[in-house]
Formats: C-alpha cells, structure tokens, sequence
C-alpha cells in the first residue's frame, strides 16, 4: 500500500512541478548568468524549492493558521505574480523581466517560487500531509524523487540552450509568455471560485 502511495504521490508531484513546461522559463534565466555561476545557481533554486516545500510539507497547514490564509489566498497571489512575469515576457526583454545586465543573479525569485514551489505544488504537499499524516516519510521520498528527477531535467537546459539558439528562445519566451498567462488567470479564478464556494 505504501509502495502504491509513493508511485502515485511522486507522479502527481512530478507533474505538478512540470520540469519539461519550466524548462524555456529555466533557460531564459540561466542564458543571462555567466557560464561559471549557472550551476551553482540552478543547484541553489532547485534546492531551496525543495526546501520550500518540504517545509510546507510539514508545516504548512499550521503556519496558514497562525496567519489566517486560506489556499485560496495563496492560489490568487501566486496567479497574481504569475501574470505579472507573463506580461513581460510577452512585452519586454529577458533582461527586462529577471533583471538588467548588471542586476544581481535571482535568488529564490523566480526560479525557486513561484515557478518550482508554487502555489500548486505547495498545496499538493499540504494536501498530502493532511490527509494521510501517517504516510508522511512515503510523501518525503515521493517528493524528494520528484524534485531530484525535475531538477536533473533542468541541468541540462544549457546543453539544450547550445542545440535551439537565440532565435528560438526568443520565441519560446513569447509563446510561454502567452501560456503562462492562461495559466495565471486560470490560478486566479481557481482561487477565487474556492473562496466563493463557487
């Protein structure tokens, strides 16, 4: 039975991390890093994600007591930032959106949360742990894989950035641009049916 959970668990969480749809986002931020800062970097976002949510994990449904947020809460500021960095995507530069030439490399923002540790993620792992607290250590491994195979998928977005070049990327921007932008709105009216029991 425990076996089953874990295979399950990790599917869920796998999908809900969506190595392969972050991926053009991954890229678009690490082409800006010079060469040498790239993994250390990618190894710190992925890790603090993985923190994130195990922290949530264990924790979660005590700390959005202690402040009075419901998930539906959550599911409208993270559609809400979701939105923002689409938009500008879609109208600016790379640069622009994570931070000019000389801004400093991105620390948890955007690559740790939202786009890893999101609010979809994060109430997956709070769900999880609530339902079935006595299988807590099945849910710790089947995330721990999860995000381990995730970020293997990620690490490997420069080799990928060498195959499809500039110009590709380009247009990746935009038209992920445009899905995360559905993929915003969609978190938002998710949050805001959940609030109004709609």
């Amino acid at each position: 039975m425990a076996q089953d959970n874990y295979w399950s668990a990790f599917v869920l969480l796998l999908l809900i991390l969506d190595p392969f749809g972050n991926l053009p986002f991954f890229i678009a931020i690490m082409r800006k890093l010079p060469p040498a800062r790239r993994l250390p970097v990618a190894l710190r976002e992925i890790g603090i994600a993985y923190v994130v949510l195990l922290a949530f994990m264990f924790g979660g449904h005590g700390f959005l007591k202690l402040m009075n947020l419901s998930q539906p809460s959550i599911e409208v500021a993270g559609g809400v930032i979701l939105l923002l960095v689409a938009i500008k995507m879609i109208f600016s530069t790379t640069s622009e959106i994570f931070g000019g030439e000389g801004a400093r490399e991105p620390l948890i923002f955007p690559l740790a949360v939202p786009l890893l540790a999101g609010p979809s993620a994060l109430a997956t792992v709070l769900l999880l742990a609530s339902r079935q607290p006595g299988e807590i250590w099945t849910w710790v491994g089947a995330l721990s894989s999860a995000v381990a195979l995730t970020g293997g998928l990620l690490l490997m977005s420069e080799t990928l950035l060498r195959w499809l070049g500039d110009s590709v990327m380009n247009a990746a921007e935009k038209l992920m641009g445009l899905i995360l932008t559905a993929i915003a709105v969609n978190m938002l009216l998710s949050g805001i049916r959940s609030y109004f029991g709609l």
